[in-house]
């Protein structure tokens, strides 16, 4: 660190033992999790509010920020209590009087363009709920970006300029071709006027004397994406795919996202003030590399967080997970504590990476010469055979047959079983000794866009009045019928797939679509059929994109969700009897979602532990409160489950299996078992996926890394984790073994398996943290 950026005491209370070695562009905290980021935030902020009761905030939205309101609120309502002393005096927080924020300018960084700012969905409705009302801020304090108030052309709306929410920014540069895109073109720069008497605004304040902002997956800050310029200012601008990827939860879809422009501060907005507190913070694996490329590469376009290297009070408070590529972190995991076969694996993989040597190829003088293989112990002619050696155990572990398990699968949403386990789900099924379940923990109805589920009821309603949905003439079928024979409704769609015919594939999802909205209506003849499925047509067409809808709306959605489950593991023989549906209550829709609570989500899966009685749990092993935080909570509340059944059952023989598919990848030396996956594999996994997941295959919640099908992303993470592998054993190990199965091998699935200890050690410390805030 540079000896002139000094710590204050809030940040010094958080400074761990890892040394820093290495330079870095900004100084840098951190943390254990992300409750704990929350914690440092909200310190670091009510220390500086004490400092500037009157200076200017900027605050950002999003789920990042979640823990941050939650702190600063808890703080600030208990100022006196004595765990709040406790808590204030360990981290330096020592002064008695109460900072007061309702003096306090605040700005807004960045909001879609145009938006109505009474959706849900604004980040305009997000600073007034949670910071001017939330933090009880002086609505005549606050600079706030309201596209209803922008002025356009001629006084109009801009609905009205811009009917279809698009705004062509090409118009700045070229002759427009009609009387709409006049008004259009004129509008803009009165757009781009506003954005600079924005920009004025803020400087007359004398700029942002506390900014607190995430960072985007291609390393924006604010909606200043890569390749932005530092001295950017307030702008409407367009948006990258990686952005708009992110962006997609918000507006209902990537097909939305990727239209919509957005208004937002500039580089030079935040460093305007030179003395201004600039904080970046972020949360997870994910994270990583666009931490590293900030802080350790020299500061450049293409890494616009960079920008906080010219202020003296700039800082990146991240996670341990988000810190893991930072070369004081890798240089701490090989020289701190016991050695390891895995710190072993780890360092010579990577030394075959950065020299694009093969294994067998690396020489003593290689080892001896890189920083990390150097720390081997005993380092000989025998360290990179026990790297093949371990890899090929792995690979040997993966291709075991197993018989007599009952298999106990579980994903936090639906799809993520099949991204993460499918290939070595279908190997080891085609024992018939094995018993399988499959447990999706959560509706995810925020995966279905209101355009998919009109398009499912109009077809629908088409069936009901041809008389093509021939059960709703079955004497019982409004009192009872409509709970039968859905395996059915599953074949039905399975045995068109196979026959080729769109329209009876249709067909079964109307099926299957009727009876949901008879169960959850409680409908009672045909006619409040037809009437209901138009109503809910009315409903949904009168909403915004991304809005949260009506409960039972929502839970409809789910069910499309839950259908299309069953139709993935029925291409393999299993029953929707075997597929159970939790919708685990914490999964709301909403911004921030609750905690996993025992009796509401626990119970429930303790209870399915109980009936299935399974010798193998499978579950998505992403322990850091990052990316979809469904992930996290779904763990959690995994865990709990397994600890209350421990209380009642010997579980020492129980197997866990963690998986990661499309949101984090391990890396090989971290797991136990390395799956071959080969072209007929990847075939079937994208087939199913496909011709199952209805509401995804136009990935309109893609992920930031691939403008794709989740599962095409899948498949090119198996091939990459094959290359890695490959240059530890070779090309030959694989197309010249003697087995048929690893000659056919074109991609590797890697996933962890632990014994029930272990796997609540790993999970028992994320819980810790996060039981300590509430």
């Amino acid at each position: 660190m540079e000896k002139n950026k000094t710590f204050t005491p809030v940040e010094q209370s958080f400074i761990n033992n890892v040394p820093r070695n290495n330079k870095v562009n900004v100084p840098y905290i951190v943390v254990d999790n992300f409750p704990d980021l929350g914690m440092l935030t909200a310190l670091r902020f009510l220390e500086w509010v004490h400092e500037n009761p009157t200076g200017v905030i900027s605050l950002p939205t999003g789920k990042t920020p979640e823990y941050f309101i939650f702190w600063t609120k808890h703080i600030l309502e208990n100022w006196q209590n004595e765990r709040i002393l406790e808590l204030r005096k360990k981290h330096g927080l020592i002064f008695q009087d109460k900072p007061s924020l309702a003096d306090l300018y605040f700005v807004q960084i960045d909001e879609f363009y145009p938006i109505k700012s009474s959706q849900a969905n604004s980040f305009y409705h997000y600073v007034n709920k949670y910071y001017i009302e939330g933090f009880g801020l002086k609505r005549e304090n606050a600079l706030l970006i309201n596209s209803n108030e922008i002025p356009l052309a001629e006084s109009k709306s801009f609905k009205e300029v811009f009917p279809d929410n698009k705004v062509n920014l090409e118009l700045r540069y070229r002759e427009a071709r009609n009387p709409l895109e006049k008004l259009q073109k004129e509008s803009i720069f009165l757009i781009d006027n506003w954005c600079s008497e924005y920009e004025q605004k803020i400087r007359g304040l004398g700029g942002i004397g506390f900014f607190l902002g995430g960072i985007g997956p291609d390393g924006h800050i604010a909606f200043n994406i890569k390749g932005s310029d530092p001295y950017s200012t307030t702008r409407l601008t367009a948006t990258n795919f990686e952005t708009q990827a992110v962006a997609a939860g918000d507006l209902g879809g990537i097909e939305i996202s990727k239209e919509r422009m957005v208004i937002t501060i500039g580089l030079e907005t935040i460093t305007y003030n030179k003395d201004a507190v600039a904080i970046i913070f972020a949360a997870g694996e994910a994270k990583a590399p666009v931490i590293k490329n900030a802080l350790e590469l020299p500061p450049s376009n293409i890494y616009p967080a960079s920008v906080l290297a010219g202020l003296q009070n700039g800082r990146f408070y991240i996670t341990l997970g988000a810190a893991s590529m930072l070369n004081d972190y890798i240089d701490d995991y090989y020289r701190s504590g016991s050695w390891s076969q895995e710190k072993t694996d780890k360092a010579v993989m990577s030394l075959t990476r950065k020299l694009n040597k093969y294994a067998e190829h690396l020489t003593l003088d290689d080892l001896r010469e890189d920083q990390y293989t150097q720390l081997i112990p005993g380092l000989g002619e025998h360290t990179v055979q026990s790297v093949i050696d371990s890899i090929n155990g792995k690979i040997k572990k993966g291709t075991e047959r197993l018989s007599s398990e009952v298999f106990y699968h579980t994903g936090p949403h639906h799809d993520d079983i099949s991204l993460g386990l499918l290939p070595y789900i279908h190997y080891q099924s085609r024992n018939e000794t094995n018993a399988s379940h499959y447990s999706v923990l959560t509706s995810g109805f925020t995966a279905v866009t209101n355009k998919f589920l009109i398009k499912i009821l109009n077809d629908a309603l088409y069936f009901v009045k041809k008389d093509e949905i021939e059960m709703l003439q079955y004497a019982d079928f409004f009192e009872a019928g409509y709970k039968n024979k859905k395996d059915k409704d599953v074949y039905h769609y399975l045995i068109n797939i196979a026959s080729g015919s769109a329209y009876e594939r249709s067909r079964a999802v109307s099926h299957r679509v009727v009876r949901n909205i008879v169960e959850l209506w409680n409908l009672k003849n045909r006619q409040d059929m037809e009437t209901r499925i138009s109503e809910i047509i009315t409903a949904v067409n009168f909403s915004y994109d991304g809005q949260n809808p009506e409960p039972k709306i929502q839970t409809l959605k789910g069910m499309i969700r839950e259908y299309e489950e069953e139709l993935v593991w029925a291409h393999f023989g299993v029953r929707t009897k075997n597929v159970h549906h939790l919708r685990l209550g914490f999964y709301t829709g909403a911004i921030f979602t609750e905690k996993p609570n025992r009796e509401r989500d626990v119970i429930p899966i303790l209870k399915q532990l109980r009936e299935i009685n399974p010798t193998v749990i499978s579950l998505a092993f992403d322990p850091e409160g990052s990316g979809p935080d469904t992930h996290y909570k779904v763990l959690q509340a995994i865990a709990e489950a397994v600890r209350e059944w421990g209380k009642e059952k010997d579980l020492s023989n129980i197997k866990i299996w963690g998986y990661r598919n499309v949101w984090y990848q391990f890396n090989a030396a971290d797991v136990t078992h390395i799956f071959p996956v080969s072209l007929n594999a990847m075939s079937t996994m994208d087939e199913s996926f496909t011709n199952s997941y209805m509401s995804q295959v136009d990935a309109s919640f893609p992920s930031y890394r691939y403008d794709g099908k989740f599962s095409h992303l899948s498949i090119q993470t198996w091939v990459e984790q094959l290359k890695d592998v490959q240059l530890v054993l070779g090309k030959p190990y694989f197309y010249d073994n003697e087995s048929p199965r690893l000659r056919a091998t074109h991609g590797l699935l890697f996933f962890k398996e632990m014994d029930v200890k272990e796997f609540l050690k790993s999970a028992r410390e994320l819980e810790k943290s996060t039981e300590g805030a509430f």
